[in-house]
């Protein structure tokens, strides 16, 4: 009877080591270091990148971070393609364009929803609204989103591409244009428009947030579908460090100067600009993305296709984020 409860036990313990090796067989491997992009218009993946808190996160499963700057929505997204990102910061709009155009990639969480871009004009100029530059010259850095803002806004102002001059420039290179009075006004980031009004003395004639929709997280389909935990971690900790921004803005402009090498009226400026206080979309912001659409498709930056009718909820995916928001904060 004893060699009997022996034999019993032991294949008990086999068939349970069995089952948990079977277990960590089937199971994705964490990615070899998760990459992650820092941007001047995602005020969030400033303030995680100087508290390493995604680094901490992560500390327990030896998952090193990598960090790395992308310039604009665009770039972000061809980072994503490369693989040269795992996480990328993007605007709505640039999302859905990366998406018609065959990109898998899903929007998973808004990192804010802030003024992405703006027209200025020197401070003496006649220019009072978008309908004054018909026939004149507007600067602006095509491929960026400052460029499909601009696209957007002419859209809505029923100005039509041929009636104003485009000229093509980096954002430094148009801002010099700008005050060098070589073209009436320059279309660029909330980055530069704020240091450009309280340094030169610029004036903003136009400026709508919707039209370039939220700031979220981006991902391919595949990372999202092989590491869905790791993403979901991401999330959770961007979250916290979301409400710590809200309840810490002056430490948020003191981050946001030194990360971004501007003035702290500079920063104030900019971080005024951004509202934190949603990161689930809603409604409106589906909507407003819905309207995007035609808008390229005008602008010959998209086909018409009949599978573009659900490419703003083929993008979109709330399953991580929703239930992580009212995790616990970060002090």
């Amino acid at each position: 009877m004893r060699k009997l409860l022996v034999r019993l036990v032991a294949l008990f313990i086999t068939l349970s080591m069995s089952t948990v090796l079977s277990s960590f067989s089937t199971a994705d491997p964490l990615p070899r270091e998760l990459k992650v992009d820092y941007a001047n218009f995602n005020a969030i993946s400033l303030v995680l990148k100087k508290f390493g808190w995604l680094e901490k996160e992560f500390q327990r499963d030896n998952l090193p971070v990598r960090w790395v700057f992308s310039e604009g929505s665009n770039q972000g997204l061809e980072n994503l393609a490369t693989g040269g990102v795992d996480i990328a910061s993007t605007s709505a709009v640039a999302s859905v364009l990366g998406k018609a155009k065959g990109r898998p990639i899903k929007a998973v969480y808004i990192f804010s929803h802030l003024e992405w871009a703006a027209f200025l004009v020197t401070q003496d100029s006649s220019v009072k609204t978008l309908l004054d530059l018909k026939g004149k010259k507007i600067a602006v850095t095509p491929g960026t989103d400052s460029y499909l803002f601009f696209l957007r806004a002419l859209h809505d102002a029923r100005i039509r591409q041929s009636e104003v001059m485009m000229a093509p420039k980096p954002p430094q290179e148009g801002l010099e244009a700008l005050q060098k009075k070589s073209v009436a006004a320059w279309v660029g980031s909330n980055y530069y428009c704020s240091k450009s009004q309280l340094e030169s003395g610029s004036r903003e004639i136009y400026t709508k947030s919707e039209l370039l929709g939220s700031g979220y997280l981006t991902v391919t389909e595949s990372f999202a579908a092989k590491y869905p935990d790791v993403v979901a971690r991401v999330i959770k900790v961007y979250d916290s460090a979301r409400k710590w921004s809200i309840r810490h803005p002056d430490d948020l402009v003191t981050i946001y100067a030194d990360a971004g090498n501007v003035s702290l009226p500079v920063a104030k400026l900019i971080v005024s600009r951004i509202d934190f206080s949603r990161a689930i979309p809603d409604t409106q912001d589906i909507r407003n993305l819905k309207q995007t659409v035609p808008v390229l498709i005008a602008e010959n930056l998209l086909k018409k296709s009949a599978k573009l009718g659900s490419l703003v909820e083929e993008l979109i995916d709330n399953s991580y984020a929703a239930s992580l928001i009212n995790k616990p904060l970060l002090n």
